[in-house]
């Protein structure tokens, strides 16, 4: 069973994506190729939203996390689905900026801003700039007073939830680059800071627990503890927190044992806990944000390669190399992170020969896969790594100086090239 519902098989025997033949788009675009399908970017984008709509009124926005996939063509459908925008750099905001996605509702995150992003970002009127630290407050005050501006804040709070134990322990996220903490009292300071300050307006609260989460209780715990803590600010200071940004983080599935609930189950339940704690602590319902990115991308991509050679070792192992590797998907060397494989010509066979799926990189940890199951491969073969439309092109890199793999768009049985291939030239182009 293959690990999202736009892929198939067609009566070729070859996989598909979006109805499209996965053969033929190598074919066509050459390989590498990252492919991805509009229909099911935009069918996840609806269920987030439907979800917001249902359980907290509409009183609320779905922020695409675009770290997980980010060109100015992905900006441009979350622009048209009505989405918010969450960017972490410059890059992702001049992307956006280009793209022409409303300023008014980007996200700015990052631990440690620069200035000259920061002024862009005041430049440009961002809805929500999230502070991470007492000298970034510091800095953005001074900054947005030299423009004359007044800039709308968040704060980035650690909850201390650990979402990848099953104790969701109250203190094992205070070690972390990210946020001020409740524990030692800086997120409290920070929260009075703000208020004094005449070039920031304190808008909300953000907090991020979590990546691939597949569990609902660590989403919960962190709505309660970030709601206690609005709650003791109103009753100490006097101040209504506006907005709560309860981050992302939600799992999907790369391999069959991966088991997602349907994004409407994580909404409800969180709603719920939401709804509860603030009928008990006597706060205004805030108006939640939420920052999906891999849940909305990652199962609407897959990436294509050619096999190059099938290499033997009796009694050792066997390697089936491609034309990519580390450059185009380095997470399994930096995660061990699985994936579904699929011989894309024989997607209709049984899986009964184990491999390790071998990159081109001058690395012998350039790996994609260890100790796999896939059709019988040969030489020429194309590919299938399924679920990649996250974290995949967006952490490409040109190691060895090889050429980032083209991105493409398939919508309605065409497809078009949203990213150009890199050449030769490409690869040069800055060289002195």
């Amino acid at each position: 069973m293959l690990v999202s519902d736009n892929l198939g098989v067609n009566e070729k025997g070859n996989l598909t994506i979006g109805g499209m033949d996965t053969v033929e788009l190598a074919n066509d675009f050459g390989t590498p190729l990252y492919v991805m399908d509009e229909e099911k970017i935009v069918e996840s984008c609806r269920k987030f939203k439907s979800s917001m709509d249902k359980f907290y009124n509409g009183n609320g926005m779905v922020c695409y996390a675009s770290k997980a996939f980010c060109c100015k063509e992905m900006c441009r459908i979350m622009a048209k689905e009505g989405m918010g925008l969450d960017v972490v750099s410059e890059g992702e905001l001049f992307t956006a900026i280009s793209a022409g996605f409303p300023t008014d509702k980007i996200c700015f995150h990052g631990n440690n801003k620069t200035d000259s992003e920061l002024t862009l970002a005041l430049s440009y009127g961002v809805g929500r700039i999230v502070v991470d630290n007492l000298e970034e407050l510091k800095r953005l005050s001074e900054l947005a007073g030299k423009l004359h501006k007044k800039s709308n804040i968040m704060l980035r709070i650690k909850p201390g939830i650990d979402a990848h134990t099953h104790s969701f322990i109250m203190t094992g996220q205070i070690d972390s680059k990210f946020g001020f903490a409740l524990e030692t009292g800086e997120a409290f300071e920070a929260v009075k800071l703000s208020c004094e300050s005449e070039n920031v307006t304190l808008k909300g609260l953000h907090c991020h627990i979590g990546s691939q989460i597949f569990e609902l209780e660590p989403f919960c715990a962190a709505a309660e503890v970030m709601l206690k803590f609005i709650a003791k600010i109103k009753n100490e200071l006097g101040f209504e927190i506006d907005d709560l940004d309860l981050g992302g983080g939600f799992g999907i599935k790369y391999v069959e044992d991966n088991k997602p609930l349907p994004y409407e189950v994580y909404m409800e339940k969180v709603s719920e806990r939401v709804k509860s704690c603030c009928d008990e602590l006597k706060v205004k319902m805030p108006y939640i944000i939420i920052e999906p990115g891999r849940s909305i991308a990652a199962p609407a991509g897959i990436t294509l390669y050619k096999i190059g050679s099938v290499k033997e070792i009796p009694g050792v192992r066997n390697y089936v190399s491609v034309d990519g590797g580390m450059c185009d998907n380095p997470r399994y060397i930096l995660y061990q992170s699985e994936y579904d494989f699929e011989i894309a010509n024989k997607a209709s066979k049984a899986k009964d020969y184990k491999c390790t799926v071998a990159g081109k990189c001058c690395e012998s940890g350039d790996l994609l896969g260890k100790d796999i199951m896939l059709q019988n491969p040969q030489a020429g073969d194309t590919l299938a790594v399924l679920a990649t439309g996250a974290y995949n092109y967006s952490m490409a890199s040109n190691y060895n100086r090889i050429s980032r793999p083209p991105v493409v768009m398939i919508s309605g049985g065409k497809a078009r090239v949203i990213v150009k291939r890199e050449s030769l030239e490409d690869l040069i182009k800055n060289d002195v």
